[in-house]
């Protein structure tokens, strides 16, 4: 039964976010806004240690990551972009409905930490003033905003 708790919450003594001074350091962390820098450690610890290495499916979603870091969602869901827009993470699957009608965050990928296939890309190291790295947007179902059935 313990096998199956830590496997499901990761390491057994506890959840920790570990921020090296590496990325701390670099011009890409001190651009980025006061609430995607409070954001970042919330996702670190969603990451469950290397023994589960989960980096590239980590799921935290714009409501839960609002209500951790006590802010609007729209607060929240900026962070996100800005993170994804500097390079500290990396959308690796998007967002959707699920079939039972619950909706599925997106996984994301921590550049800072390796994933299982591979070693950690530090994209954020090859950040530069003006020259942001692309944002993942869903694609747009209704443009038009109308009920299709009533048109």
């Amino acid at each position: 039964m313990a096998r199956k708790i830590s496997k499901f919450l990761g390491e057994p003594l506890g959840k920790c976010a570990i921020l090296p001074l590496t990325v701390l350091i670099t011009d890409a962390w001190h651009s980025l806004s006061s609430a995607a820098q409070a954001l970042f450690p919330w996702l670190i610890m969603e990451f469950k240690g290397v023994k589960f290495n989960n980096n590239g499916k980590i799921c935290l979603s714009v409501r839960q990551a609002a209500e951790r870091m006590g802010v609007a969602r729209d607060t929240a869901a900026r962070a996100f972009l800005d993170l994804q827009a500097k390079g500290f993470i990396v959308v690796r699957k998007g967002g959707s409905l699920g079939t039972e009608g619950h909706g599925k965050c997106p996984e994301y990928e921590i550049t800072s930490i390796a994933t299982p296939t591979g070693p950690a890309s530090h994209l954020y190291k090859e950040w530069s003033e003006g020259n942001d790295f692309t944002v993942f947007k869903h694609a747009v179902k209704n443009s038009k905003g109308k009920n299709k059935s009533l048109s």
